[in-house]
C-alpha cells in the first residue's frame, strides 16, 4: 500500500469549473500476484461519479469538475484506498494501483456461533447471520457480524430464513427450515470471498431474495485469486487448531483454469466443556473457457463436520457449576464422551455454463445435486421389555416399562431444588455430589444394560436422528442490458428434494438389543413404534422409533429491473414460485394406525412477491435511500406439519406467510465523515411455530409430551440503524454503530397442542390426540431475538508500516427471555375446564411477566500486521473477545412445564424454582489467532 495514501488526506471544497473536462484513471491489481482485479468500486467522493473496473483491472471517470476530491478504491476482501486528487482541467492517470489483502477477513465469524440447541436444533442461525453480513462493507453491518453476533444479535429481529444465500447463483437455503447451512462449506474462507451482497430489499442480479438480503458466493476457478496461500489459527472458542490451504491456478492461455483447497479445524473441546470439534473440508474447482461466449466450470464442496454440543441451564445449575458447564457429556474410559452430537456430510457438486450472447447480454445455466446426511445424536431410555409370563386380554405378551431413570445429570429430580421441594433431608449431601461430579455417567448405563432384569437388552442406547437429504436443482439466470442507464434481470428455477428422516442405533452401550416400545403408550398396539414389525428388538445400525420421508418441489421465477441516472436510481422486481410439501410415513405407528403409514395430503402454495425502491442523490454528500416491498412465503417443511415423526397430520388451516417491509436512509458521504441513518418498518403475519415439550397441568395433574402449534401469529419488527465513521487522521479512524428496535408479537395467535390417543390423555381432555385452546395472549409480548437495543463505540489505527491495532466497546440492552405460549392461555385459569377457586389475577400476572436480561458491556480488540516480500505476503491476525470477561446471558426461554396458575405458582414461590427459565450464557474472554502465508 503506497504511504502516500495513508499521509494525506485532504478536504474536499465547493465544487469549480463546474464544466471542466477532468479525467482520472488507473489501473487496479492484486498486490501479490500483481494482476488486474474485476469488479473494483471506484468513487469520486461527494459526486455521484463511480466506476466499476472490467477485467482488465482498468477505470477511467470523465467530466470530474475542478477541485479537491478523495477518490476511494474498494473492493471485497481488499483495505480500501483513498488517494486525494487535485484537478484543474487536466488528465491524472494514476496508474497502477495495488490493493492490499483486508487480514480482518482472515477471523473465521463461524468461532461465534451459539449452541444448535439454542437454534431449535437447527443448523447454527448464529452462523448464517455472521456469514451473510461477512459480505457488506456497510459499517453497521459488519459491526453486527463481528462485534454483536456473540450476544445472539439479530438484524432486524429477523432469523437467517429471510435471507437467502447462494453458491454460484444456486439457492442454498434449506428447505426443511428456510435456513442455509453454512457447515456444508465451512472452513473454505478463501475460495469464497468473491461474493456478491444486496441487503435487504436492494436488488441482486441472481435473486428475488429475502427482506434480510442475499449473498451470491461466487466460486468460479477463473475469477479466483491467482496463487498459494496457507494459514493457521489457533483459538479457544469452537476449535483449537485451523489449518487452510488453497492454490489457483489462473485463467491458462488454452483457457483452463483450476483452484483446490483444504482445511482441518479440531478441538478436543472448546470454550463450553466436552465441546469437541471435528471438522475436514475439501474443495475443487475447474473451468474451462472455450472462447469469449462460452465457458463451463465445475465445483466440488465436501465438508464434514462434527462437534460436540452444549446444554442450555437454569440459573440453579449455573450457579452451582459456572459458565463453562455442560450436562451432555461425562468420562469414559478416562476420556470425555460427549452424548449430544452433530454430525454433517453433505456434498456439493455443481456445473454451471457462463454464455456470453453479446457485450449486453449473458445467460448463466446452473445445475447442482447435493446429498448426504444430518445426524444428532442423543440417548433414549424407555427400557422396556416383553414380559414372557403374562398376556392382556387380546393374547398380546404385555410390555413392562422397568423404570429407566433419565441419565441427564441437570433432571430436575437430581438437583437440590428438587429434594427442597420434596422436603428430602439429605439437600447439602445432593448438592455436594452436584458440585464435585455432575456429569454425565456412562458407567452406569453400561451397569444398568448388563442387569438381568431386562433380559440381556438395553434400557438405554445412543442413537442418531437422521435427515438424509437428496436435491436437485436446475436454474438459469438472464442479465440484459438494455441501454447505458436500464439493465433487467431474470432467473427460472426448480428444486425437488427427498429426505429420509429415520432413528439409528448407533450404541446398544453394552446390551445386546434394544426393544422398539413406546413406554408412555397403554395398550400394546399403541406402543409399537411399527405395526409392521412389532416386538421389534433392534440392534447397532437399526433404523427404530420412527421413519419416514419428505418430500418437496419448488419451482420460482423473478425478473427485475433497474434504472440509473445521474440524481436518482430506482428498481422494480417480482417474483413468482409453487412450492409442494407430502410426507410419505414408512412405519405404521401404533399410537396413529390409520394415519401414519403411507403419503400424507398434498401441500401446495402459490406465493409472489413485489418491490421497489429509489435512491435519490441530493448532491454527492448527501443521498436518500427508500425500500419497500411486499411478499408471501410458504411455510417450510418443519411448520407444515405438526408431528411429522408419527403421523401424516399438517397444520390446521395451514397458509402461506405475509411479510410487508419498508425501510429509509440518510446517507453522508464526504472526505473525513461517511455516515448512514436507517429506520425500518417490517410485518410479518400468518407465521406458524411447532415446539415439542413435557407439560404438567394440562388438565389435571396429568404430565404429557405434547406438540404445540402455534398458528396465525402476527409480528411487528420496528427501529432504527446508524453506522457513523470519521477519518479523523491519516492514521485513526473512529467509528460507532448500533440499533434501536422493538420486536413484538402483533397479535393473539390460535395455540392446539396435540399427542398420542391414550387414556391419560382423554382424562386430559385430548379428543383423538388433540386439544384445542383458543387464543394464546401473546400481543405485545417481546420476541426473544436478541438484544433489540446494541450500539458500539471504536477506534481503529492503520500505521503506514503496515500494522493496525483496533478497540470497540459494545453495549446491550432489552434482551428477553422466549416465553412459553401455553401458559397464556385459557388453561393456566383452570383445571379442565374448571376455574380455580383461588386464582388471584395481579399474582397471575407477576408469574407472566417476561423476563427481562440485565444490560451489560463487552469490550473486544484486533490487531494485524502485514510483510510483502517480492510476491510473497504474510500476514498475521488476532482478536480478544470480551477482555474483561463479562457474564452475560446471551438467551433463553421458558420452561413449558408448569401449564397452568397452580402449578407455576408452587414453582416460582421456592427460593430456587424447580422448572425456571433455562439459559445460554456467552463466552468469557476468549482469543484468535491467525498466520497466514501467500505466494
Amino acid at each position: 500500500m503506497k504511504k502516500i495514501v495513508l499521509s494525506i488526506f485532504v478536504m474536499l471544497f465547493f465544487f469549480t469549473g463546474i464544466n471542466a473536462q477532468n479525467i482520472v484513471k488507473g489501473v487496479v491489481t492484486d498486490s501479490y500476484s500483481e494482476k488486474p482485479l474485476n469488479g473494483v468500486l471506484v468513487t469520486v467522493i461527494s459526486t455521484t461519479l463511480n466506476q466499476e473496473t472490467g477485467a482488465d483491472g482498468v477505470f477511467v471517470i470523465k467530466n470530474i469538475p475542478n477541485g479537491s476530491y478523495i477518490l476511494e478504491i474498494k473492493l471485497l476482501g481488499y483495505e480500501t484506498q483513498n488517494f486525494p486528487i487535485e484537478l484543474n482541467e487536466d488528465t491524472i492517470d494514476l496508474g497502477r494501483i495495488q490493493l492490499y489483502e483486508d487480514i480482518t477477513e482472515d477471523q473465521d465469524l463461524s468461532l461465534i456461533t451459539i449452541t444448535d440447541d439454542e437454534l431449535n436444533d437447527d443448523a447454527s442461525a448464529a452462523d448464517n447471520i455472521s456469514g451473510l453480513l461477512q459480505a457488506s462493507k456497510d459499517l453497521y453491518l459488519r459491526t453486527a457480524a463481528y462485534e454483536f453476533s456473540s450476544s445472539f444479535f439479530r438484524i432486524k429481529g429477523l432469523d437467517s430464513e429471510n435471507a437467502k444465500v447462494l453458491i454460484n447463483g444456486i439457492d442454498m437455503n434449506k428447505l426443511y427450515s428456510g435456513r442455509p447451512q453454512w457447515s456444508n462449506w465451512g472452513g473454505l474462507n478463501d475460495v469464497l470471498r468473491n461474493q456478491e451482497f444486496s441487503n435487504g430489499l436492494t436488488p441482486s442480479a441472481y435473486t428475488f431474495g429475502g427482506v434480510l438480503g442475499s449473498t451470491n458466493m461466487n466460486v468460479r476457478a477463473s475469477e479466483q485469486r491467482t496463487g498459494t496461500k496457507v494459514s493457521y489459527s489457533s483459538s479457544n472458542r469452537s476449535y483449537a487448531h485451523r489449518l487452510m490451504v488453497s492454490h489457483s491456478s489462473g485463467l491458462s492461455e488454452n483457457g483452463w483454469a483450476y483452484t483446490f483447497a483444504a482445511s482441518r479445524r479440531s478441538a478436543i473441546e472448546g470454550f463450553v466443556d466436552g465441546t469437541s470439534y471435528n471438522a475436514n473440508s475439501m474443495f475443487a474447482s475447474v473451468e474451462k473457457k472455450f472462447n469469449e461466449k462460452h465457458s463451463i466450470n465445475f465445483t466440488s464442496i465436501t465438508a464434514f463436520n462434527r462437534r460436540g454440543k452444549s446444554s442450555p441451564q437454569t440459573q440453579e445449575v449455573f450457579d452451582l457449576k459456572g459458565i463453562a458447564y455442560n450436562s451432555y457429556w461425562g468420562y469414559q474410559g478416562g476420556q470425555m464422551r460427549n452424548s449430544r452430537i452433530k454430525e454433517v456430510f453433505e456434498p456439493i457438486l455443481m456445473l454451471n455454463h457462463y454464455w456470453t450472447l453479446n457485450d449486453k447480454t449473458s445467460i448463466n445455466t446452473n445445475i447442482s445435486y447435493q446429498f448426504g446426511r444430518t445426524g444428532n445424536s442423543r440417548i433414549d431410555n424407555n427400557g422396556t421389555r416383553v414380559d414372557g409370563t403374562a398376556v392382556d386380554g387380546n393374547g398380546n405378551p404385555y410390555i413392562v416399562n422397568l423404570g429407566a431413570s433419565n441419565p441427564d445429570p441437570t433432571y430436575y429430580q437430581k438437583l437440590p431444588s428438587y429434594g427442597l421441594r420434596q422436603g428430602y433431608a439429605n439437600i447439602y449431601g445432593i448438592q455436594q455430589n452436584f458440585l464435585n461430579d455432575g456429569q454425565l455417567n456412562w458407567s452406569s448405563l453400561y451397569n444398568a444394560n448388563l442387569n438381568s432384569a431386562n433380559g440381556g437388552n438395553s434400557s438405554y442406547v445412543l442413537y442418531e436422528d437422521r435427515n438424509d437429504d437428496k436435491q436437485l436443482t436446475i436454474n438459469s439466470i438472464l442479465a440484459h442490458e438494455i441501454s447505458e442507464n436500464i439493465t433487467v434481470n431474470g432467473r427460472l428455477q426448480y428444486t425437488q428434494l427427498k429426505s429420509e428422516n429415520f432413528a439409528e442405533v448407533i450404541d446398544l452401550l453394552g446390551g445386546t438389543g434394544y426393544l422398539d416400545a413406546d413406554s408412555f403408550a397403554d395398550t400394546f398396539n399403541e406402543k409399537q413404534n411399527d405395526l409392521l414389525n412389532p416386538l421389534n428388538v433392534v440392534g447397532e445400525g437399526d433404523k427404530f422409533k420412527y421413519n419416514f420421508d419428505l418430500n418437496s418441489s419448488v419451482i420460482d421465477g423473478f425478473v427485475q429491473s433497474q434504472f440509473k441516472y445521474n440524481k436518482v436510481d430506482y428498481y422494480l422486481a417480482a417474483n413468482i414460485s409453487r412450492t409442494a410439501h407430502q410426507r410419505e410415513g414408512l412405519f405404521q405407528n401404533g399410537g396413529f394406525a390409520d394415519n401414519s403409514l403411507g403419503k400424507s395430503e398434498k401441500l401446495s402454495f402459490t406465493n409472489f412477491g413485489v418491490k421497489g425502491g429509489l435512491t435519490y442523490k441530493l448532491t454527492g454528500r448527501h443521498l436518500f435511500d427508500f425500500n419497500a416491498g411486499y411478499l408471501t412465503k410458504a411455510p417450510n417443511l418443519r411448520n407444515s406439519f405438526s408431528n411429522s415423526r408419527e403421523n401424516n397430520n399438517t397444520v390446521d388451516n395451514l397458509t402461506s406467510e405475509k411479510i410487508i417491509s419498508t425501510d429509509v436512509s440518510y446517507i453522508y458521504r464526504s472526505p473525513i465523515v461517511q455516515a448512514k441513518l436507517t429506520g425500518y418498518y417490517i410485518d410479518v403475519q400468518d407465521a406458524t411455530e411447532i415446539s415439542f415439550f413435557f407439560a404438567d397441568g394440562i388438565g389435571g395433574d396429568n404430565t404429557a409430551f405434547v406438540q404445540e402449534v402455534l398458528s396465525g401469529i402476527d409480528k411487528k419488527h420496528f427501529g432504527a440503524e446508524f453506522g457513523i465513521e470519521a477519518q479523523v487522521t491519516p492514521t485513526i479512524k473512529l467509528k460507532a454503530a448500533g440499533n434501536f428496535g422493538q420486536y413484538t408479537y402483533n397479535n393473539n395467535p390460535n395455540l392446539y397442542l396435540t399427542t398420542e390417543n391414550n387414556t391419560r390423555s382423554q382424562d386430559a381432555g385430548f379428543v383423538d390426540g388433540r386439544k384445542d385452546f383458543g387464543e394464546a395472549n401473546l400481543e405485545n409480548y417481546k420476541l426473544a431475538a436478541g438484544p433489540q437495543t446494541a450500539y458500539s463505540l471504536g477506534f481503529e489505527y492503520r500505521d503506514p508500516d503496515y500494522w493496525y491495532v483496533g478497540a470497540t466497546a459494545n453495549f446491550f440492552d432489552n434482551t428477553y427471555v422466549d416465553i412459553a405460549p401455553l401458559t397464556r392461555t385459557s388453561n393456566f385459569a383452570d383445571d379442565g375446564g374448571i376455574p380455580f377457586n383461588d386464582y388471584d389475577e395481579e399474582i397471575a400476572r407477576e408469574l407472566l411477566q417476561q423476563e427481562k436480561f440485565g444490560s451489560y458491556m463487552v469490550v473486544n480488540m484486533i490487531g494485524g500486521k502485514s510483510w510483502k516480500t517480492g510476491n510473497q505476503y504474510i500476514s498475521v491476525f488476532a482478536s480478544i473477545g470480551n477482555i474483561f470477561n463479562t457474564e452475560y446471558k446471551s438467551g433463553g426461554f421458558e420452561q413449558g412445564r408448569n401449564a397452568n396458575y397452580r402449578e407455576l405458582k408452587a414453582d416460582k414461590e421456592l427460593d430456587t424454582p424447580v422448572f425456571g427459565n433455562k439459559y445460554w450464557f456467552g463466552r468469557g474472554t476468549n482469543y484468535f489467532l491467525n498466520v497466514s502465508y501467500s505466494f
